[in-house]
């Protein structure tokens, strides 16, 4: 059988049998189950576009309470209107959350804590890529601050509650150019010398290399996680480069859409009896083969304590 996009939303169609339809190989592997999620909540964070938002179709159609965390409110209740409309679910709850600002991710924790006494899935999905040198409002590199540091101080957050709602899981969304990234702890943050392209690298590494050591930590919890790689998808995360922007526009036909890139992500939101595999990293719905950095245990731990040190955070 072979899944092809169908015109809305970019939606895969299962009784779509055309064999001669070369995008076949670009758009990766299907999350297959039917699972559902009625009674259940779910945060994600970077839900208004792209891979975000078509994640939070996916899982508000499988009847789940979808909290949509986002710096562009107005994007995001733009989101939030066209999710309930193509899904007919209700619950799809727009909030404020800006990564680059650790106040901002204390109050939406707070808030949600206070509105919602139940978390089943954590979706860690925004991020920024090939940034020119800046700063978070905290001083952080920008790229490690919000891809990294902000999810790491929200996961903390929210922690105690999604143990509570266990089974839960959280998934956590890196790249494959984790393969290309180094924890440089005499320079994490860039100072001394800094390349854009690279600090996106070292982020989505951070990204498995959490994962990996927060799987460790929450072994018999009931609470597992997973990295993904979502695929090269045609999306707005290259807009701080104009060559990008170019090829991606060129070469769009080639690309994922939104849709196929959060497959893997529902997959490891949804699929049964993943809970074996937590701390692994997926590509195409399947485990992938993770970079030896990727894999150095003590790199984690080490950078499980610089975070926790950078934040202002407690986390045993």
């Amino acid at each position: 059988m072979i899944l092809r996009r169908s015109p809305q939303h970019g939606r895969f169609d299962p009784n779509d049998n055309i064999s001669s339809d070369p995008r076949k190989y670009v758009a990766g592997g299907v999350c297959k189950s039917t699972a559902k999620l009625n009674g259940k909540v779910v945060v994600i964070t970077g839900a208004n576009t792209g891979i975000g938002k078509e994640t939070a179709r996916d899982l508000a159609g499988r009847g789940a309470k979808v909290i949509l965390a986002c710096r562009d409110m107005a994007k995001a209740e733009a989101a939030a209107c066209e999710i309930r409309n193509t899904t007919g679910n209700q619950e799809i709850i727009v909030k404020k959350l800006d990564l680059a600002d650790t106040k901002s991710i204390r109050e939406f924790a707070e808030n949600f804590l206070k509105e919602e006494k139940e978390l089943h899935i954590l979706i860690n999905n925004a991020g920024v890529m090939l940034c020119p040198y800046s700063k978070t409002a905290d001083g952080f590199e920008m790229h490690l601050g919000v891809n990294h540091l902000g999810h790491f101080l929200l996961t903390f957050l929210l922690i105690e509650r999604l143990k509570q709602s266990a089974p839960a899981r959280i998934v956590n969304v890196s790249s494959l150019a984790h393969h290309g990234g180094r924890i440089r702890f005499h320079d994490l943050m860039g100072e001394k010398s800094y390349n854009r392209g690279l600090a996106y690298c070292h982020s989505k590494l951070a990204n498995v290399l959490f994962t990996r050591e927060l799987a460790r930590r929450l072994q018999d919890t009931g609470v597992s996680v997973y990295a993904v790689h979502p695929g090269t998808v045609f999306s707005e995360l290259p807009r701080h480069s104009v060559v990008l922007n170019v090829l991606w526009t060129t070469f769009q036909y080639f690309l994922k859409t939104p849709a196929e890139g959060a497959q893997t992500s529902v997959y490891c939101a949804v699929v049964e009896d993943l809970e074996s595999m937590s701390g692994k990293y997926f590509s195409d719905c399947k485990p992938a083969y993770v970079s030896t950095q990727g894999r150095h245990d003590e790199t984690a731990k080490k950078l499980w304590d610089v975070s926790c040190e950078l934040l202002g955070i407690q986390w045993d």
